[in-house]
């Protein structure tokens, strides 16, 4: 009746309505869009991964050649970051099947547990990788030849196998971190079967191996290793330091009960641990606590600790990039994520501050207060501080001090102290983070992209209110980028292809950074999008480019206010036919119930309506009652009257813009007239082509199939499509009309099928000589066509002596 069955039994059976939801929308993503909506736009590629592979979560991003190679479970791939479904390459890499049967026999899970899982992927040289796996719990480390340059077409693993121990975990459950410096790899695992024995190593290259303190909660506390990152600390590259990012329990008297907390570790470079004491140990490790946390009232703070991931964003000076962490909490009281940023000047003024020192009565954590030995450690040995050319010159009470202090009192907190995304109460956390910086027409902006535990990513910019140190968050986009919930575990940003790649543990998606054409065909609706990669460009929304000069190109990251962008084009655009109104007409039924869809594409637009009597020229705004349900979704008039009928308009309103969506013609049919086409229909639906014609079609209705010799089946659903809205009003319930309607649908789906098997029987058996005779598929066709026929007949029946049933007058 409104425009198909179909959309009929949605919108009354299948819709949430949220009345009252005209409220503030500003922390919800302006668009999104689902994984089928991504699909049919083409902007994204899927490789659904091997049935026999899962666990793509290493990822190596290769600008130079072209590749994202992802490390995933029992094999290693190489993607071309044009197309990830094409032109890919992959190289089995099992474990031997006595691992796998050693693995079982210790008690392990042979499919989820016993198997290689990539974990460690990192450029060697300019030909080669260094790759490394659990290897059915017994890690195992390799050489992956790439060649030199694109053309050359390689990819193969050596055949040289190397013990992983220390470099790759045992567990494929438990997390790595590892990075690839001068030819020494720096990686933070387990180095036991039973992921007892957790530290951060440095193996390869030309030195002696070396680690944390073993078996000392104070270095390490049952930890899970995060990422690992140079960052240089002065000009002198002696000074260079590596950090560390992870989480771990708090050490005992550092909390009440069992808490996590996030840290911050550095290294020096040039490390090579002690001369008596702590030999081939860490002399420079120092720790420190990450604090991301909302404040509170009377300074109780929320605190996120559990923290996912970490991107450092560069800056002009190398040494004072921007950290971007992503944070989870593990409380039971609430779920929620958070990301905090951190500047290397509070990080590095936190390691120069006291050193947590356990003292007292009670043994509680306070600062250190005594004498700190010279050189301060923590140092690294250079010309830049003192005269130690190594860490083996350092004296005998420094390297005692560092074994026993090494965490700091004081923790980092965030940039303004506190989270610049806070999600809450929502059924989501987040897990992945990549950022880019991007040229605008007022400036740079950081552009994140977040991905979370259910497959889906956030797109969101940071806008400065009053300063650039005061930052709202806009959420542009929320896209799912896989075919089912799952968590996002590795991604990967190009600058150069302009693309994002997700990886999870069903396979790796692709998605471009920037998709102009979705935000509409209007300068305003490009405006409100506030996307910094994107620009209004005099005809369309498209790519913005910082030295393309056009008089043209309007946008407004800051304010997204298409009043003063816009307004000189608008008339133009309505001239162009840009504007986006839909207009169609909805006939309804007189006491029937009827809705009328109106949802716009941006989730941070308010809709109202206005309604104009079809006799009358001024316009009224539709008003929420108990007969009108305002959704977000649309309008539902509960109980039709004949003076609802008219012209209804649809208009959304976004930062002081307005816009009219849709309009639609309502005209009620009162019951009368449609018991009167009814009947007629009904006759004119079992006529023969030998009776008399149909009759007079009622004017300002749907119009009939032309052909009276052929019942078309939109003509059948269009009759009953009456019916079903007829009978409603005598329904107590929306529910319980759409029961009966799928009762009746189930009833005939099984009918049916019951006569398609009895026929297959038949022809099994052959029993009907008639059969054989004219043909056996032709006559049992013909059998189940007759029957079919005979219960619609008697459906029919049955509807129109329950339709006169309820106009008789009921006796008293």
């Amino acid at each position: 009746m409104g425009s198909t069955r179909g959309s009929v039994l949605l919108l009354l059976c299948g819709l949430v309505l949220l009345a009252g939801a005209q409220t503030s929308k500003s922390n919800v993503p302006r668009l999104k869009l689902s994984y089928k909506e991504m699909l049919q736009s083409n902007n994204l590629v899927t490789f659904e991964g091997l049935a026999n592979s899962s666990a793509y979560h290493t990822f190596l991003l290769d600008e130079e050649k072209g590749r994202l190679v992802v490390g995933a479970k029992d094999h290693i791939f190489s993607f071309n970051l044009l197309n990830i479904s094409k032109d890919y390459s992959q190289i089995p890499w099992p474990p031997s099947t006595t691992r796998r049967d050693e693995c079982k026999w210790a008690g392990k899970d042979l499919s989820r547990e016993c198997a290689n899982f990539v974990k460690v992927l990192q450029p060697l040289n300019q030909t080669h990788l260094y790759v490394c796996g659990t290897g059915a719990f017994h890690p195992v480390c390799g050489f992956l030849e790439v060649g030199r340059r694109p053309e050359d077409n390689l990819f193969r693993l050596g055949p040289f196998i190397e013990n992983g121990r220390g470099k790759s975990p045992y567990d494929p459950k438990l997390l790595t971190a590892s990075m690839l410096i001068d030819g020494e790899l720096y990686s933070g695992t387990s180095a036991d079967f039973m992921g007892r024995d957790f530290a951060i190593f440095r193996t390869l290259g030309k030195h002696h191996p070396i680690r944390t303190e073993q078996h000392d909660s104070r270095w390490l506390n049952d930890p899970r290793f995060v990422s690992v990152h140079l960052i240089p600390e002065s000009d002198n590259p002696e000074d260079d330091k590596i950090y560390l990012f992870f989480r771990e329990s708090a050490i005992d008297g550092e909390h009440a009960g069992k808490a996590t907390h996030a840290r911050i570790g550095q290294l020096c470079k040039n490390d090579l641990g002690g001369h008596r004491s702590l030999v081939n140990k860490w002399t420079t490790f120092l720790k420190a606590r990450l604090v991301c946390s909302v404040p509170g009232p009377n300074g109780i703070d929320t605190h996120f600790d559990e923290l996912q991931d970490v991107f450092l964003m560069s800056t002009k000076d190398p040494k004072n990039p921007i950290v971007y962490t992503v944070f989870t909490t593990s409380s039971n009281i609430f779920k929620g994520s958070a990301v905090c940023l951190y500047s290397m000047v509070d990080i590095r003024r936190v390691f120069l501050g006291p050193y947590a020192h356990r003292d007292g009565p009670n043994y509680q954590w306070v600062p250190f207060q005594g004498r700190v030995p010279y050189p301060r450690p923590g140092t690294c040995p250079s010309k830049t501080f003192g005269g130690f050319d190594t860490t083996k010159d350092l004296p005998d009470d420094v390297i005692t001090f560092a074994r026993s202090h090494p965490a700091m009192f004081h923790p980092v907190y965030p940039i303004n102290n506190k989270p610049i995304i806070v999600k809450t109460d929502v059924d989501y956390q987040f897990t992945q983070i990549v950022v880019d910086k991007v040229d605008a027409e007022d400036g740079q902006y950081d552009v994140m992209f977040i991905g979370t535990d259910i497959g889906t990513v956030m797109k969101v910019v940071s806008v400065p209110r009053g300063s650039w140190h005061d930052l709202e968050e806009v959420l542009l986009e929320e896209m799912t980028v896989f075919r089912e919930p799952t968590a996002i575990t590795a991604m990967e940003l190009s600058t150069k292809q302009q693309q994002l790649y997700l990886g999870s543990s069903i396979g790796v998606s692709q998605m471009p950074l920037h998709r102009c054409e979705v935000y509409g065909k209007a300068c305003a609706e490009c405006c409100l999008a506030r996307d910094p990669y994107c620009a209004w460009d005099g005809t369309e929304c498209s790519r913005y480019f910082p030295m393309a000069k056009r008089r043209t190109r309007r946008q407004d990251i800051r304010n997204g206010d298409p009043l003063t962008q816009c307004s000189d084009l608008q008339h133009q655009d309505e001239l162009n036919g840009q504007t986006t109104m839909l207009e169609k007409s909805v006939f309804g039924v007189e006491n029937s119930s009827t809705f009328l869809e109106c949802s716009p594409k941006s989730q941070r637009a308010l809709t109202s309506w206005q309604y104009q009597r079809t006799s009358e020229d001024r316009k009224q705004e539709v008003k929420a009652e108990e007969r009108l349900i305002l959704t977000e979704q649309g309008l539902l008039i509960r109980t039709l009257g004949r003076s609802d009928s008219g012209l209804y308009l649809c208009q959304a309103v976004e930062h002081g813009f307005m816009q009219t969506l849709v309009k639609v013609t309502l005209e009620v049919i009162d019951t009368e007239r449609l018991e009167d086409l009814l009947h007629r229909g009904q006759e004119t639906a079992s006529q023969t082509p030998a009776q008399d014609p149909p009759p007079p079609h009622p004017p300002h209705l749907p119009p009939l199939p032309s052909s009276p010799h052929r019942e078309s089946p939109n003509q059948k659903l269009w009759y009953r499509d009456f019916l079903s809205l007829v009978n409603h009003p005598t329904l107590n319930s929306v529910d319980e009309f759409c029961e009966q309607v799928w009762k009746r649908e189930r009833k005939h789906k099984r009918q049916k099928a019951q006569l398609v098997q009895q026929q297959q029987q038949q022809q099994q058996r052959g029993q009907s000589p008639t059969m054989h005779t004219h043909g056996p598929h032709v006559r049992a066709h013909g059998l189940v066509s007759a029957k079919w026929k005979h219960l619609q007949d008697r459906q029919k029946g049955r509807n129109r002596r329950t339709h006169e049933l309820e106009r008789a007058p009921r006796s008293v």
